[in-house]
């Protein structure tokens, strides 16, 4: 388990953003930067993304065309990475798991392995990792952009983004960046992670309308 425990989120010292808001924000701010990195920490087990048509695939329960859409993003993501090499640009992922795997997770897993194999930086943890940081409740979700802003996400009770709250104070920023650093660290590269947990796995069940 990690020792270091996660800085707290107030969330009146923020200022929160609409879905649509946050978005842009993000996007400009993140185009901006030049020689820098990105730290990103995914603690949720279950999201209802948007706008993925391999995520609506998993949610009618067609794990093949799931995987197979997956597989048609090859080229956009080549070119991300191309775009993020000519910026010198870095976006650093730590995944939190448990056991057993949500469907979305698994799902996801088969997404971040492909996105590693673009030279996307992953890394996962398992839930026992930040347990020292959730005696009151799970982390957030949390994105640091180029050491100067911090996003904490949020979502409704079902997983549906519902904008972010922004913050800037360089010394709150930092000590998340630190902390998602820290996760990094201890955490396994997804290749290999999916290698040994996720690629014998069978097609998820859902159940109950949810996954």
């Amino acid at each position: 388990m990690l020792d270091l425990l996660a800085p707290v989120l107030i969330s009146e010292h923020g200022e929160r953003l609409a879905r649509t808001a946050y978005k842009q924000d993000f996007r400009e701010r993140e185009e901006a930067i030049r020689d820098g990195s990105s730290w990103k920490l995914e603690r949720r087990q279950h999201f209802e993304e948007q706008g993925s048509p391999s995520r609506d695939a998993l949610r009618r329960g067609d794990w093949e065309e799931a995987l197979r859409l997956l597989a048609d993003r090859r080229d956009t993501l080549a070119a991300a990475a191309q775009e993020e090499a000519r910026r010198s640009y870095a976006f650093h992922r730590v995944r939190v798991v448990e056991k057993p795997l949500t469907p979305y997770v698994q799902w996801e897993l088969h997404s971040q392995r492909q996105r590693a194999r673009y030279g996307q930086r992953i890394r996962v943890v398992p839930a026992e990792q930040v347990a020292a940081s959730e005696s009151a409740h799970s982390l957030p979700e949390v994105v640091v952009l180029g050491g100067r802003t911090l996003f904490q996400v949020l979502y409704t009770e079902t997983g549906v983004a519902n904008g972010a709250i922004r913050y800037t104070d360089r010394d709150l920023v930092t000590r998340w960046e630190n902390y998602i650093k820290a996760l990094y660290t201890v955490g396994e590269d997804v290749v290999s992670y999916f290698d040994r947990e996720v690629a014998h796995l069978a097609p998820p069940t859902l159940s109950a309308g949810r996954e």
